[in-house]
């Protein structure tokens, strides 16, 4: 046998050997700290490519009426997902699924863009799929790779009344929200959110909190079946809500409401609760609800009667004759006028140059205090507005929370205008108003805007005597107003023995809202608030009593005409419906 001489050094030998065995051996401690070291740590992130965690949507909390008549309910929906990674094609998949629910490939593909979130995350295509779609879908599911539906919960309205401005609509969260709404980190793209009225305000008691289910994934991440030892995180439902709204009441003024534009609520002064709100025109309660269809969007959106304007808290009108007591109570709490001071209305007054006329042409006559609020007289407040002074006259508005907004439960409320020396100033000018624009705003017109919640309020504070409760939707949380006018019990009573004398006198521009019922006492102030874009829109605002019970109301219908014609009768409608029914309401909350 031959034998070749070894030619490699022996110091080469122990090196090369030295370093296969620091590689061997580094070897074997990696694969120790990958299999028994880190072990746990993998452990999750390998189970993260088999295991895929689905959202259960919690269904919102409900809505009641005050006698638990539900508003607003939740029924189930079927959304069409896709995981984009396991779908190949998408174009193919989008068009097979097109021919087969009979959904625009190219609303499929918008919705695809939209939802997309990553290539192993829901992406959602459709929504609202009938139990015919589904089984299409179910019958052609190895045609379309990583399609799935699943279930969630929408909003559903069956009770006999809108509401719509008040109970508002929730929608989906879209990245536009997320980027700039979301602090919270709650929201994912896609969740549901309340975004107008009641929905919004009470969201984080609607809303409820999501389940978990965990589903096995094979290689190719479709669904193979449940993960044993995970259980299932059921959803907690959202709160329920149960509204003030009385039904029977609720019907009525939307009954009465339509085909006009205005607002109308009522309300329990005595505790700030809302019985019945509305504003019109309005629009079904389920517009958002499902698929909006851009005819029936651009209809609503582009109306001029503006049915997507919550008249209530954000239409902005001047108040007309229903400010009138807000100058008496200015007069009479600086001792600038007696009750029995009369002047002669001929229809006229005179300042300058200029002719101020009364709303009746042929004038009252001989007219006091009482006379000239149970009448309407405009001349009568000319005289007397010139000794107020305009800044004192405004600090009476403003206790009555004008200029401010009422604190409604509500999202959104506009703050109204209140003119005062400073404001008139930089509107006009230093010296360039002149005492013309007083008698515009001693009968509610010129720079005055009042919203319909805010002389909510004002009626209430002068049904109370100043002690009313801020209007609220809820059963619950009743809190006194931080404004309390300072108005004597002496004044007070002078002004309700004249609003009394508007529903009640022979001559009352108020005495078609008197209700002829037994132990019922009403009082009231009329306005036909003056309107450059049309006719002159027609005010009651009001209040009736019965024991101890008491209900307010105020009454806007725009472009109407006169209060008293029009919105007063209104008013009668409201007390022959309340008063015979009210004791049946107090054993309800009792």
């Amino acid at each position: 046998m031959l034998k070749t001489e070894n030619l490699v050094s022996r110091q080469r030998l122990v090196i090369l050997s030295s370093l296969v065995s620091v590689l061997l051996f580094a070897l074997i401690g990696r694969f120790f700290q990958l299999q028994i070291y880190n072990y746990e740590q993998y452990k999750v992130k390998s189970e993260a490519n088999i295991i895929r965690a689905q959202s259960i949507p919690a269904p919102r909390g409900l809505i009641y009426d005050r006698e638990g008549n539900i508003l607003v309910d939740n029924y189930p929906t079927y959304l069409l997902t896709a995981i984009p990674i396991e779908m190949g094609n998408v174009d193919t998949v989008l068009h097979k699924i097109s021919g087969y629910i009979d959904v625009d490939a190219a609303m499929l593909m918008k919705n695809y863009k939209k939802y997309y979130q990553g290539r192993f995350n829901p992406t959602r295509l459709a929504k609202d799929l009938s139990i015919e779609q589904l089984s299409c879908i179910a019958e052609h599911k190895l045609e379309l790779p990583g399609i799935n539906y699943k279930q969630m919960p929408e909003r559903y309205y069956p009770g006999l009344i809108n509401a719509s401005h008040i109970i508002g609509y929730i929608r989906e969260v879209d990245r536009r929200f997320l980027e700039t709404g979301n602090e919270s980190g709650q929201y994912r793209l896609g969740d549901m959110i309340g975004w107008r009225g009641l929905e919004k305000t009470y969201e984080s008691r609607l809303r409820g909190i999501d389940g978990v289910r965990y589903l096995q994934v094979d290689a190719l991440g479709r669904e193979v079946g449940t993960v044993a030892g995970h259980q299932i995180i059921k959803p907690i439902p959202g709160e329920d809500l149960f509204l003030s709204l009385d039904r029977d009441l609720q019907i009525l003024i939307e009954r009465e409401m339509i085909d006009r534009s205005g607002a109308i609520i009522v309300s329990r002064p005595q505790t700030g609760e809302i019985l019945a709100i509305a504003s019109f025109p309005d629009y079904p309660p389920d517009l958002f609800t499902g698929i909006t269809l851009d005819e029936e969007w651009n209809f609503y959106a582009q109306s001029i009667t503006k049915p997507l304007v919550n008249r209530i808290t954000n239409g902005l009108y001047p108040p007309g004759s229903t400010f009138k007591p807000l100058v008496l109570l200015g007069l009479l709490s600086h001792n600038l006028i007696d009750t029995n001071k009369t002047i002669i209305c001929n229809g006229k007054y005179r300042l300058g140059h200029g002719v101020f006329e009364c709303w009746k042409p042929g004038g009252h006559n001989k007219v006091n205090l009482r006379k000239a609020i149970e009448q309407s007289c405009n001349v009568y407040f000319y005289n007397m507005i010139l000794l107020l002074d305009l800044d004192d006259w405004a600090e009476i508005c403003y206790s009555f929370n004008f200029g401010e907004k009422s604190g409604i439960d509500l999202p959104s409320e506009l703050t109204g205008t209140i003119p005062t020396t400073e404001f008139m100033d930089n509107k006009y000018g230093k010296r360039r108003w002149s005492k013309g624009n007083l008698l515009n705003i001693a009968i509610g017109q010129g720079d005055i805007l009042v919203t319909p919640i805010q002389m909510l309020l004002y009626i209430n504070q002068i049904a109370t005597h100043g002690n009313a409760i801020t209007p609220h939707l809820i059963l619950t949380g009743n809190e006194s107003v931080d404004n309390k006018p300072d108005i004597s019990d002496e004044i007070w009573d002078i002004l309700h023995d004249f609003m009394h004398g508007v529903t009640n006198s022979a001559h009352g521009t108020g005495r078609l809202a008197q209700p002829k019922l037994p132990g019922v006492i009403t009082y009231g102030k009329t306005g036909t608030a003056e309107n450059p874009h049309g006719d002159a829109h027609a005010w009651y605002i009001g209040w009736g009593e019965k024991d101890d019970q008491m209900l307010s109301v105020v009454i806007l219908i725009e472009n109407a005409g006169h209060g008293g014609d029009v919105a007063a009768p209104v008013a009668r409608k409201i007390f022959e419906l309340y008063f015979p029914k009210y004791h049946t309401l107090v054993s309800v909350e009792t």
